[in-house]
């Protein structure tokens, strides 16, 4: 077993007033060489938008982009005229494709919106510009892990171009859960949400990233009540 870990503390950070970002891998003006990507996962960004403010209209291409509101809601507009809102315990994904504009914008005027920006290198370039999004019952990831996103069409997930499978899972205090990896060659990027847990006897704190490659198996148990989301994707 191979491991890599990111203490939240060591993530790159932006302050811009209206938006306050964490990077767990190099984004915009933070770079570390040895931050660049986990296998296909190339941007793992944990973004506060304050009330009313967002990203502008801006272009994308060529990349699987998945959002997860934490707290709040979001408010997408593209130039195929799509205009959607996903708040908690929505899963949005853009597939980019061979290009398309968009913007996100905080849909509250009152309340900030915390959500986890995603960004994976398609399995399959210059495809159709495609989009999805799901609402999930959070009861069923408690003491387990729901996919979330996964490449089958009409499958649990949203569907990714890529060999890929995001799971989120709410564990409560003292439970071990265990999560077989999805393909061979695949590793996974476990990100903590909140509380504390141990992984294959690694501890993770709130907001820490570990990622573990050359294992079938990953141990998990909940050293707190505990919020993790894991990306199972390609090394190479």
């Amino acid at each position: 077993m191979k491991t890599v870990l990111h203490n939240a503390s060591t993530r790159g950070h932006a302050n811009h007033g209206w938006l306050d970002s964490h990077h767990s891998f190099s984004f915009a003006s933070y770079h570390d060489p040895k931050r660049m990507h986990f296998g296909v996962l190339r941007v793992l960004n944990d973004d506060i938008v304050t009330a009313g403010n967002g990203f502008g209209s801006h272009p994308h291409d060529n990349m699987e982009i998945i959002s997860i509101p934490l707290k709040g809601a979001l408010q997408h507009k593209d130039n195929t005229g799509r205009n959607e809102i996903i708040k908690t315990n929505d899963v949005q994904i853009m597939s980019a494709g061979t290009g398309i504009v968009h913007s996100e914008y905080n849909a509250s005027k009152t309340d900030a919106v915390n959500f986890l920006q995603i960004w994976v290198f398609p399995k399959i370039a210059d495809i159709a510009p495609r989009y999805e999004q799901k609402t999930f019952d959070p009861s069923l990831r408690e003491n387990k892990f729901q996919v979330v996103v996964s490449p089958e069409a009409n499958g649990e997930g949203v569907q990714i171009n890529q060999d890929a499978w995001f799971s989120l899972g709410s564990l409560k205090k003292d439970f071990t859960a265990s999560y077989d990896v999805k393909r061979n060659g695949n590793g996974v990027y476990v990100f903590v949400i909140d509380g504390e847990v141990t992984v294959n006897g690694q501890t993770l704190h709130r907001r820490d990233g570990l990622g573990i490659a050359d294992s079938d198996t990953l141990s998990i148990t909940a050293d707190s009540n505990a919020d993790v989301l894991l990306l199972d994707v390609p090394l190479v």
